[in-house]
């Protein structure tokens, strides 16, 4: 069985930095693309990056294009995104999804709740 466990999220000032993480079990991590997905208030899922699954592609939403950095840990079958530069308009339900697809159709976690402000 699939689990995607995020953890990370939190309160930051923008301009800061938080660092999410995606703990993955029930499926070999290293043979998957994987991706993050975000959901602000009141509006629609948003793929906001992806990687292949040996880590030597990656690839981002323009909105966070130069401020986020995704990057894996096969052994560990853990997921990252480094957010800096924060905005609150990145204020999100931050979602790791197992696929690489900016369709985010594949199983995600339950979430870890980011929030920018002052």
């Amino acid at each position: 069985q699939v689990q995607l466990v995020e953890s990370g999220g939190g309160l930051a000032q923008p301009g800061g930095s938080l660092r999410l993480s995606c703990a993955a079990s029930g499926f070999t991590f290293r043979n998957y693309g994987m991706s993050w997905a975000r959901q602000a208030p009141g509006k629609g899922l948003e793929w906001v990056s992806g990687i292949y699954p040996d880590g030597g592609v990656t690839g981002y939403a323009d909105s966070v294009k130069g401020r986020f950095a995704i990057s894996r840990d096969n052994a560990g079958n853990t997921l990252y995104l480094q957010m800096n530069s924060l905005k609150p308009e990145d204020t999100a339900l931050y979602y790791c999804v197992k696929g690489y697809s900016s369709a985010v159709s594949g199983t995600r976690g339950q979430g870890t709740q980011v929030t920018v402000s002052s």
